[in-house]
């Protein structure tokens, strides 16, 4: 949970930089430096857990760049290094260290077997008194700013001091460190190839103290499309491609609440331009983890969802020597479960295994041969075998037709969507999907929508911070951030809303 020390007001250092200081008095006043305290969330090990391990060889890095986020950089680099390697940004929870995070993970062991590079930042306690990665602080969660910035830049030395592959650079990280992995792959989706995020929440959930504590727990419910606009709003100018997301989550997380996987599903799934049900379901690991995957056109898994029976708060770790064991118990948040590491290289394709898409191909050809104010009408390549195939429209199926052409009905005029086509097979299960197109409706009838600020942020039109609430594109201040407080938004060009009370036609 957000880190609230039960003791007096933490004071800043008078040799801290004027912006760590400022940031530093300003949540001191609230009691400390909120963050996800993993010390509170877990038992102690139980008596049968493994004594600590030997320490694993880090070497720091003194000067990485700039560094506006003051954190620390440690690398392991294995005995046998690939030529120009991958790299894995690994991401401590709070209260743990780079070394910690090492030591117990069990990262290092396929780092050594596959020859990647690990890159571990780490807060300072001058940043964070429980020393948790600032994902909930806009200074340090935007491109180009504070933390985020500073994890950017020691990718982009390892790239240069070490020889790593630019085109293949991965994050991962359990907690506040989960929640910094959504930062990163928001705020940097052309630098990051996927990421696996362990007990964390999703990007934009939080902008201060207060709302923190909400997105932890009971959590916080948005449309896939609303959570999908906080990640494009984190980088305008990028297009795509996004990278692939891992969620693991425990079941009995008493610190993250569970639905916080559902969100984050929501939020990449939505990014993708896919839709919540998954494509794949299968049992995983010597606990039975229960694995749901979401895949793209090509049959490439976009979003996977890792639901961990059992599990409280902390990194799943499997002790031993088998191949697809890992990590250590004797330090508290390393849970004895499975060993997420093994299953995270694996969907990072560092260990060296080929997906398996299954099923039918993928419709080609996917085209809009019409369309009207409130209807669209595609068409595509036929594929042989087909019973039937299955429309997705802004990532939810629509229809099932035996065949092309496909006419969708009963859409507003001037709107937007994207599309996508499965074949189906005589038992109705559902091969690769086809790439997406996206099309509008005939018309130029502006949207509006009335509702409550409150609902007005849920629904993405608008944003909060501060205690108050800001239109999406014009940033006109809309007032306080609640329910007492009603506007009426109208959406000029798409993305971009202005205040429209009583005038909105």
């Amino acid at each position: 949970m957000p880190s609230y020390e039960r003791r007096c007001d933490p004071q800043p250092s008078a040799a801290l930089p004027a912006r760590r200081g400022r940031r530093h008095r300003a949540l001191g006043r609230m009691a400390a430096v909120v963050g996800l305290v993993v010390a509170a969330a877990v038992s102690a090990p139980s008596p049968a857990a493994q004594a600590a391990p030997t320490a694993v060889a880090l070497e720091k890095v003194g000067d990485f760049g700039a560094n506006p986020g003051s954190l620390n950089m440690y690398v392991h680099r294995p005995t046998t290094l690939a030529a120009e390697p991958a790299v894995v940004v690994a991401l401590h929870g709070c209260s743990q260290s780079a070394q910690m995070y090492a030591d117990n993970a069990g990262l290092v062991k396929f780092a050594d077997q596959h020859g990647f590079l690990l890159v571990f930042p780490e807060q300072t306690s001058a940043n964070n008194s429980s020393k948790c990665f600032n994902w909930f602080q806009p200074g340090d969660t935007r491109p180009g700013q504070g933390e985020a910035a500073s994890i950017r830049q020691m990718v982009a030395h390892a790239a240069s001091a070490y020889g790593a592959d630019p085109e293949r650079v991965y994050v991962t990280g359990l907690s506040a460190g989960g929640a910094m992995t959504s930062v990163m792959l928001a705020a940097y989706p052309d630098v990051f190839e996927a990421g696996a995020v362990i007990a964390g929440l999703p990007y934009d959930c939080a902008d201060d103290v207060l709302s923190a504590y909400t997105c932890m727990s009971p959590g916080v419910d948005r449309t896939p499309s609303a959570w999908a606009q906080g990640v494009r709003d984190a980088n305008p100018g990028h297009g795509g491609p996004w990278p692939r997301v891992a969620i693991w989550q425990g079941d009995n997380d008493p610190t993250v609440a569970k639905r916080n996987a559902d969100e984050l599903r929501d939020q990449w799934t939505a990014v993708h331009a896919l839709d919540q049900s998954p494509d794949r379901t299968s049992v995983i690991g010597p606990n039975s983890t229960r694995r749901e995957q979401y895949l793209t056109a090509d049959g490439s898994v976009a979003v996977e969802v890792d639901k961990v029976p059992s599990l409280a708060h902390g990194t799943p770790v499997d002790p031993g020597t088998g191949a697809q064991q890992c990590g250590a118990t004797g330090t508290a948040n390393f849970i004895d479960s499975i060993c997420s590491s093994y299953w995270i290289t694996g969907f990072f394709g560092l260990d060296g295994a080929d997906p398996d898409p299954g099923g039918l191909p993928a419709p080609s050809g996917l085209a809009a041969t019409g369309a009207t104010d409130t209807s669209l009408t595609l068409n595509w390549n036929a594929v042989g075998d087909a019973a039937s195939y299955a429309v997705y429209r802004d990532g939810a199926r629509v229809a099932t037709p035996t065949g092309p052409p496909f006419t969708d009905t009963g859409l507003s005029p001037a709107s937007r969507h994207t599309y996508s086509v499965a074949a189906r097979d005589t038992t109705g299960r559902e091969g690769v999907r086809s790439a997406t197109l996206t099309v509008s409706t005939t018309g130029a009838t502006a949207k509006c929508w009335t509702a409550n600020n409150y609902q007005q942020v849920q629904a993405g039109r608008a944003t909060t911070s501060g205690g108050y609430t800001y239109a999406k594109g014009s940033n006109q201040n809309m007032g306080l951030f609640n329910t007492a407080v009603t506007h009426t938004l109208k959406e000029s060009p798409a993305g971009h809303y202005v205040i429209a009370d009583g005038t909105c036609s």
